[in-house]
């Protein structure tokens, strides 16, 4: 078991070691895009963020043709009240309909706003995410410098509170530790994907012709599902570090964030049979040194500082939080509870995200 351990958290080392020299980053672009740009902003309930997220998107620079359109989702605070008081001829607003049979709300949204769009670039964002004034250009430029498709900026991740500091860097370091970006990036394998619906960018012909949310109505993991989507019919793109570009806030709190991951780690890994595979696997590499790190054993002791010197390159490379790295092993235990949650809570039939079930 100690040889097995050893050899997991090397792979993880090697991987994090690769992608922090090698790993692309945006940075901002002068390069003024020619094309026309539609950023997509579904919100449900946003109050908190509307007016800062949509400022942020029509601050975008070196865009001349770009349009900024948000739907509104039924919501029951002032979003509605604050969309409509935004003035700029580039920005209008649209009202969400019925959800009908077998839709997200989420992925009928996003349809709704692409369907709205006659754009060569379509830019979808999250409402809680904020865009330096050159993301899209820096975006769209790298985009149109590799050939790509699709591109999927990774923001950075602000966490406040304990749980969200020692949890949410996870979500840079589970792709930063296990892909070789700078290898498998052309490649048209959909278990290599990887994608942040937080910040999504894709060309519209390629968008259509695959299907777009139409063709992922059902799926949880929009951002995943419509990577995928895009591999499987030929095209190309790939995950970027946009720390230095855009941020996001996930959750406020933690009853949010156990929320949030709740709601879809249990199609995370595929199904029950992949999450399990992915618990034992979790536990080996990371629970298990740990818990023998009470003796002291030399091969304990090296695993467990393999596996913080990988969460560190992660946190550096991605500007996330680089405090809470030594709490590695209490982060993963959390997100196989997080995961035995979501499949518990969806096998019976509970699972909620903002008012509607999944």
């Amino acid at each position: 078991m100690e040889i097995l351990v050893l050899f997991l958290v090397s792979i993880l080392f090697l991987i994090s070691l690769f992608n922090f020299i090698t790993a692309r980053s945006l940075r901002p672009s002068s390069k003024p895009i020619a094309s026309s740009v539609s950023i997509l902003i579904p919100m449900r309930n946003e109050a908190i963020n509307a007016k800062e997220v949509v400022d942020s998107a029509l601050a975008q620079v070196d865009i001349p043709n770009l349009e900024v359109i948000v739907l509104d989702d039924f919501s029951s605070d002032e979003t509605l009240k604050i969309l409509n008081s935004i003035r700029d001829e580039r920005f209008r607003s649209l009202m969400g309909q019925d959800l009908p049979k077998d839709w997200l709300g989420k992925n009928f949204a996003l349809n709704t706003l692409a369907s709205n769009s006659s754009a060569e670039f379509l830019v979808f964002i999250d409402a809680d995410v904020r865009l330096e004034k050159e993301a899209v250009s820096a975006a769209i430029s790298l985009m149109n410098e590799l050939g790509w498709d699709y591109i999927s900026p990774y923001p950075r991740q602000i966490a406040n509170g304990f749980l969200a500091r020692t949890v949410q860097p996870l979500l840079q370091w589970s792709w930063f530790a296990t892909l070789p970006l700078r290898l498998i990036e052309n490649s048209r394998q959909t278990s290599t994907a990887v994608a942040n619906g937080q910040f999504f960018i894709v060309k519209s012909s390629a968008y259509k012709a695959c299907g777009g949310h139409f063709a992922i109505k059902g799926e949880v993991l929009d951002d995943l599902e419509l990577a995928r989507l895009l591999r499987r019919h030929g095209y190309l793109g790939s995950v970027v570090d946009a720390s230095s570009v855009s941020s996001c806030e996930m959750y406020r709190s933690s009853s949010e964030l156990t929320a949030g991951y709740s709601k879809s780690q249990w199609r995370a890994f595929g199904g029950t049979f992949g999450a399990l595979v992915a618990i034992a696997l979790m536990f080996v590499s990371s629970v298990l040194p740990a818990v023998a790190l009470i003796k002291f054993e030399s091969w304990a002791v090296a695993s467990y500082l393999i596996l913080i010197l990988s969460r560190l390159m992660a946190a550096i490379r991605t500007r996330s939080v680089t405090s809470t790295a030594p709490l590695h092993p209490l982060a993963i235990t959390i997100w196989i509870f997080l995961i035995f949650r979501s499949l518990l809570l969806k096998r019976m039939g509970k699972l909620e995200w903002r008012g509607r079930t999944i």
